[in-house]
């Protein structure tokens, strides 16, 4: 995000109303400006207008689908800790662009303390996870690497406590 995008967002607040807006849209965005509208307490026009400000302002990203991973035969969820000894740019930039690369890394995250990256990894099972690390580690250097299959998924959400 460049500064003049982190400028305009800044220079938009939310309110009351703008929040419960998004707390509507997190719980459903597929639902009718109508419905939201009688939700939150206003009607169909300031409603949507609200909704395009912050779209503008970049508060709110574009509307995407969630689909069921299990249903779609995904049943396995990796995370992975990754430590590394390299923390040149070029090393950098080839670890992304292999993340980047790969739809199965649904997060990726460089941390603070002893671990350098933790990535959460959705394949059909181990066997497509190992060729999934296979391929990472042929493309960039890793120290070492711990991988944790996840169980059973106890929550998991994307909304924002407003």
């Amino acid at each position: 995000m460049s500064s003049t995008e982190r400028e305009k967002e800044i220079s938009v607040r939310i309110d009351e109303t703008d929040r419960k807006i998004l707390s509507e849209l997190q719980t459903d965005a597929g639902r009718s400006l109508d419905e939201i509208a009688k939700a939150v307490g206003s009607s169909k026009t300031p409603v949507w207008n609200r909704i395009r400000k912050m779209r503008e302002a970049g508060i709110i990203g574009p509307p995407t689908v969630v689909p069921d991973a299990e249903a779609l035969g995904f049943e396995a969820t990796f995370f992975v800790l990754i430590r590394t000894s390299e923390h040149e740019a070029d090393w950098q930039r080839r670890f992304l662009a292999a993340l980047q690369a790969r739809p199965e890394v649904q997060e990726a995250h460089r941390l603070a303390g002893d671990i350098d990256y933790i990535l959460k990894v959705r394949v059909k099972n181990a066997r497509a996870y190992d060729v999934f690390y296979q391929a990472l580690i042929s493309e960039v250097r890793v120290y070492n690497v711990t991988a944790l299959l996840s169980m059973e998924e106890l929550k998991s959400t994307r909304a924002l406590p407003l």
